[in-house]
């Protein structure tokens, strides 16, 4: 692999490169071929560049197809560099302020003069037109617009979700987070810890769910991340593990991601990855939640659906009542997830949705075939993007986190010779690997020193390392901790066959009279009777 990631590139280096790399994209999509010689000299002209050096970024865009292959490499001054004295640097951005940027717009040549001017009265040398030029395309587009009164150029590039047009799936996918309406319980003591937070990914034009991430930890790049991988890959091993049958075909990476200005979806490391994959992010208008109605809307229905579990806190406090959603709760994270996923692929999907008058899995198979798949290039490099990060010492031993040792024989190159602390991505899903970035920049997956010991989720790891420091284990080794995960999964899997077992017994010897008034209504899905669905009045 390749260095560095997107989020370690000079912002200068990668606006460029992502300026280039959609000409490009958009010179390509035209065209089978690479051009004729008239094609290629015109996109020369329009990138600013030589037409040998066009050929070449052509080349390592077919190669690479990621804003990352075309990050200026050469040597010299660096691209946005300023070269302008902070005096004369200062004055050209304050009278871009006072004159430029003013409901009467006056011209360039016009804020040129009153520089130059400005400059021979402190006894300064005028900086260059183009430099100036340069200066004002640092302001972002749309503030330019507002204060200078272009309501043409601020309509233009206002988002508007709120009367999205799509033409296909995948054109615009919605993602955002929410509190779920329900309590869930520790998997070994089932004592209640709380609300999760649950992360949802639209499809605009099919009202297909595209993935989705259930956690306790609230909103953050990693909830964000680990959603969008859920969406773009296919979901077949993943259903398999969680013993769902149901279809869930929806896959690819979308054209554009439309998000809200929460700090995950402004994240350095989120704008770049995305911008890496070519997936454009459209943040919708700050306190106008109209603007995400789809995504809204689908909240709304998922949380509609916790209703009916043990455990939920209703929508408020008068549909609540005196209910003790505490006492009350019985799912754990993991069966809430199950749950979703269930209701997800085996009725949402196949429920006629209002705003489509059809189910959203007939809309997809329908367009599937027309629909263009994009998928990351290199998976695992999109991964790589969107983990979360650590930072470790390499020690002789290799790298320690969580409690769990990794190695690698790549590694041993850089034991002893490197000082600084080396860049370590973790899947929380999977803690069986990790990558780590060595000194040169390239990364190497490292996996469990002890290669017998199984796999585990941060959550996992943690609760086991928790449960033995309880105990009073102050040494706590990666085979204790991963041993006590499996004994921890072992007593969950024994709990449930035994109460199970009891409930069956229970029901053979019960009458017809049933009182559930204590665990509410907990209802199976059943895919096979599709049923309207009150998702969506558009």
């Amino acid at each position: 692999m390749q260095d560095p990631l997107p989020d370690q590139i000079d912002d200068a280096h990668w606006e460029e490169a992502r300026r280039r790399a959609d000409a490009i994209r958009t010179f390509l999509s035209h065209r089978r071929d690479q051009g004729t010689t008239a094609d290629v000299a015109a996109l020369a002209t329009e990138l600013g560049l030589s037409q040998a050096t066009t050929y070449r970024l052509i080349g390592l865009f077919r190669e690479g197809g990621s804003v990352r292959a075309l990050v200026e490499r050469k040597r010299g001054r660096p691209l946005g560099h300023r070269i302008l004295d902070p005096g004369r640097d200062e004055l050209v951005k304050s009278a871009i302020r006072a004159i430029f940027l003013t409901p009467n717009r006056p011209p360039v040549s016009e804020l040129v003069r009153m520089i130059q001017a400005r400059c021979m009265k402190a006894g300064l040398k005028p900086p260059h037109r183009r430099t100036i030029e340069a200066r004002i395309k640092d302001v972002d587009l749309q503030h330019r617009a507002r204060r200078r009164g272009d309501e043409a150029t601020v309509k233009a590039t206002t988002p508007v979700p709120g009367a999205l047009r799509t033409t296909r799936p995948l054109e615009v996918v919605q993602l955002d987070h929410t509190r779920a309406d329900i309590f869930v319980v520790d998997e070994e003591t089932r004592l209640p810890i709380g609300r999760p937070w649950l992360t949802l990914a639209i499809d605009v034009h099919s009202r297909m769910v595209m993935g989705f991430h259930l956690t306790m930890d609230a909103p953050s790049r990693l909830s964000t991340s680990l959603c969008l991988l859920h969406a773009v890959f296919d979901k077949t091993a993943w259903l398999q593990e969680r013993e769902i049958s149901e279809p869930w075909p929806i896959a690819g990476l979308p054209d554009a991601l439309h998000v809200d200005n929460g700090a995950d979806f402004r994240s350095k490391a989120f704008k770049r990855g995305c911008d890496d994959a070519g997936v454009a992010v459209i943040w919708r208008p700050p306190g106008q939640p109209r603007f995400g109605g789809h995504i809204e809307r689908l909240i709304g229905t998922q949380m509609g659906r916790l209703h009916l579990l043990p455990g939920t806190t209703f929508g408020d406090v008068d549909e609540r009542g005196d209910y003790d959603s505490r006492r009350h709760a019985a799912l754990t994270l993991r069966e809430l997830e199950r749950y979703i996923a269930l209701d997800i692929a085996g009725a949402y999907h196949q429920s006629i949705h209002n705003g489509l008058g059809r189910p959203p899995l007939a809309v997809w198979r329908e367009l599937e075939e027309r629909t263009p798949l994009r998928m990351p290039q290199d998976r695992q490099r999109f991964w790589l993007n969107f983990l979360p990060e650590d930072r470790r010492s390499l020690r002789p031993t290799g790298i320690h986190l969580f409690g769990l040792r990794y190695w690698s024989p790549a590694l041993s190159a850089d034991v002893g010779r490197v000082k600084s602390k080396l860049l370590v991505k973790y899947d929380p899903r999977d803690l069986a690997r990790v990558f780590v970035q060595r000194p040169s920049g390239s990364f190497v997956e490292a996996r469990y020193a002890d290669i017998t010991l199984p796999s585990a989720t941060l959550r996992e790891v943690s609760a086991a390392r928790k449960s033995l420091l309880a105990k009073g284990r102050r040494e706590v080794g990666a085979e204790a901790i991963l041993r006590t995960v499996i004994a921890q999964r072992e007593l969950i899997d024994d709990a449930v066959r035994k109460t199970s077992s009891q409930r069956k017994q229970g029901r053979a010897a019960r009458n017809s009279k049933v009182d559930d008034s204590g665990w509410g209504s907990l209802r199976g899905v059943d895919s096979s009777n599709p049923v309207p669905s009150v998702e969506d009045m558009d």
